[in-house]
C-alpha cells in the first residue's frame, strides 16, 4: 500500500515523470541563451495522483488534524496509566524557634499509590523526621503507614472502576475516524479542485476553438463578399460574434487562473507557481448496487461509525452515573509502625510502636439532588442518543441511495451529451458546406455555432460531473482513503 510517510518517495518519482513543460495554451516564450529563467514563468504537468499526494503531504487542514492527533494519543496514555502504581515525593525543611530552644527539622515521606481494576485503593507511605536543636539535641522519627479501602457499592466494580479507561478507548476511536474523515474530505475536495482546473482548461479550450471557427467564417464571408455573393451588411453579424467570442476567451481565461490558485491553495503551494492539469478527461461507466454500497458505508462511513461510538460512551456514562447514587460502603484496613530515636543518658533510646485497624466506613447522602440529577441526564443521553443514531442510519441510507442513483443519471447525461456534441458538430459541417454552396445565411451558421459551443459545454459539464460523482461516492461510503490505497499510518 501507498502510505503517506512515503508520499514524498511517490512525489520524487512523479517530478521525474511530468518535468517541466510549456503551458500549450499559453504563447511560447524565448530566452536568451544565457538568461535565467524563474521556475514560476515555467508550467508543471500535474496529474490527479500527484495533486493528492501533495494534498496528503501539504494540505493545512491534515497537518493540523496530525498535530492534534499528538495530544489525543497522550489523552489516551494518561487514562491507560490508571491502574499503574503512581509515586509522590514530599519533604520539607524548616528553621524553628521558641521560647525554649531554636531547632531545624527536615521531613521526608515517599508514598505510593494503587488503583485496583475493582476500585481497590492501595496506599503505602514512609516518612523520615530529623530535628536538631540547640539544647535538646538531635532526633529521628520515621515509620510505614500502609492503608486498603475496597468499596462495596459506590465505585465498586470493574465496570465503574474501568469506566474512565473504556471512554478514552472510544474517544481514542472517534478521534482516528475523525482523523479519517478530515484526510477523505480533503482528498474529495483536492480531486475535485483538480477536475475544476480541467473543466477550466477545457472550456478555454472551446472558447479558442469557437473564436478561431468564428475567425474562418469571417474570412469566407469577406471572400464571398468580394466574389459579390454576399450583401456587405451581412458581416456584422459575423463581427459581433467573433467580439462575443474574443469576450469567452477573456472569461475562460480568468476562469482557469481561479481554478489553478484555488487548488494551489490546497495543496499549501506558491501561488505564483504555474501548473496544469495533465490527465486526460474520459470516463468508463461503474455499476454500485444499492445493496452492496449500504453495506460499505455501514461498515466505514466516519460519521455513522462516530454515532455507534457515541451510543457506547452515553451507555457507559448511564452507569457510571446510577453508581454515583449509591451510598459510599467500603471495607478499610491499615496499619501503621513508627520509631522513635532520642539521645538520652546512655546514648540513644529507641521506641517502637504499631497499630493495625479494620474495619467499615458508610456515607449516606442525605438531600443532595444533584447525584439523582446526573442520572437523569445520563439516561436522557443514552435516549437522544438512540435517537440521533436511527437519525444517522436514516441519513446514511438516503445519502447512499442518492449517490448510487446519481452516479447512473450522470453517466446517461455524460452518454446524451456528447451524443449532442456529436450531432452539433455534424450539423455545423453540413450547414458551412450549404453556406458555400448559396444554399444557407450567414445567421443560420452562426445560430449553428452556438449550438455546438453549447453542447460541447454540456458534455464537458457532464462529464465532470460524473467523475465528481464518483468521487463523493467515495467519500459517502467511506471508501476514499481504500479507493487511494491510502493508510493513515496513525
Amino acid at each position: 500500500m501507498i502510505r503517506y510517510a512515503c508520499c514524498l518517495a511517490v512525489l520524487c518519482l512523479a517530478a521525474l515523470a511530468h518535468p517541466l513543460q510549456a503551458d500549450p495554451l499559453a504563447p511560447a516564450q524565448a530566452s536568451m541563451p544565457g538568461e535565467a529563467v524563474s521556475l514560476n514563468a515555467q508550467t508543471i504537468d500535474l496529474t490527479l495522483g500527484d495533486a493528492v499526494f501533495l494534498g496528503l503531504r501539504d494540505n493545512r487542514a491534515i497537518r493540523s488534524a496530525y498535530l492534534e492527533r499528538i495530544a489525543q494519543k497522550f489523552d489516551l496514555r494518561v487514562e491507560e496509566d490508571r491502574f499503574t502504581p503512581k509515586l509522590v515525593l514530599s519533604g520539607r525543611y524548616l528553621a524553628n524557634r521558641n521560647q525554649d530552644d531554636r531547632y531545624r527539622q527536615s521531613e521526608v515521606i515517599p508514598q505510593t499509590t494503587l488503583l485496583g481494576e475493582y476500585g481497590t485503593q492501595f496506599s503505602l507511605s514512609w516518612s523520615n523526621q530529623l530535628t536538631q536543636a540547640d539544647r535538646a539535641g538531635r532526633s529521628r522519627n520515621d515509620g510505614a503507614t500502609f492503608t486498603i479501602i475496597q468499596p462495596l457499592l459506590r465505585g465498586a466494580g470493574r465496570d465503574v472502576a474501568t469506566a474512565p479507561v473504556r471512554l478514552a478507548r472510544l474517544a481514542e476511536q472517534a478521534n482516528r475516524l475523525a482523523l479519517k474523515a478530515t484526510v477523505s474530505d480533503t482528498i474529495t475536495q483536492v480531486i475535485t479542485a483538480y477536475r475544476e482546473l480541467l473543466r477550466a482548461q477545457e472550456q478555454l479550450q472551446i472558447a479558442r476553438d469557437a473564436l478561431e471557427r468564428s475567425r474562418q467564417l469571417l474570412a469566407a464571408n469577406r471572400a464571398m463578399i468580394a466574389a459579390g455573393r454576399m450583401a456587405e451588411f451581412e458581416i456584422v453579424q459575423t463581427e459581433a460574434d467573433v467580439a462575443t467570442q474574443e469576450l469567452a476567451v477573456e472569461e475562460a481565461a480568468n476562469q482557469l487562473d481561479a481554478s489553478r490558485l484555488e487548488l494551489l491553495r490546497l495543496l499549501a503551494l506558491d501561488l505564483h507557481t504555474q501548473i496544469r492539469a495533465a490527465d486526460t478527461l474520459d470516463a468508463t461507466r461503474i455499476e454500485f448496487g444499492l445493496a452492496q454500497a449500504l453495506s460499505a458505508a455501514l461498515e466505514q462511513q466516519p460519521t455513522y461509525l462516530t454515532q455507534l461510538i457515541a451510543t457506547e460512551q452515553a451507555a457507559i456514562n448511564h452507569t457510571v452515573a446510577r453508581n454515583e447514587k449509591l451510598w459510599d460502603v467500603s471495607l478499610v484496613g491499615g496499619a501503621t509502625q513508627v520509631r522513635d530515636r532520642f539521645p538520652g543518658t546512655t546514648g540513644h533510646d529507641t521506641s517502637r510502636s504499631w497499630e493495625g485497624y479494620a474495619g467499615i466506613q458508610v456515607d449516606i447522602p442525605i438531600g443532595d439532588l444533584s447525584r439523582r440529577q446526573a442520572e437523569v441526564r445520563a439516561r436522557v443521553a443514552v435516549e437522544n442518543q438512540d435517537i440521533r443514531l436511527a437519525d444517522a442510519r436514516q441519513s446514511l441510507e438516503r445519502d447512499v441511495g442518492d449517490a448510487v442513483r446519481n452516479l447512473g443519471t450522470r453517466w446517461r447525461q455524460y452518454e446524451i451529451a456528447q451524443r449532442a456534441r456529436d450531432l452539433s458538430r455534424r450539423k455545423l459541417d453540413i450547414e458551412r458546406e450549404k453556406l458555400q454552396a448559396g444554399r444557407s445565411s450567414n445567421f443560420q451558421v452562426l445560430s449553428f455555432e452556438s449550438d455546438l459551443r453549447n453542447a460541447e459545454s454540456a458534455r464537458l459539464n457532464a462529464l465532470i460531473a460524473y467523475l465528481n460523482t464518483q468521487a463523493h461516492l467515495d467519500q459517502t461510503l467511506g471508501t476514499t482513503l481504500e479507493s487511494w490505497d491510502i493508510d493513515l499510518n496513525d
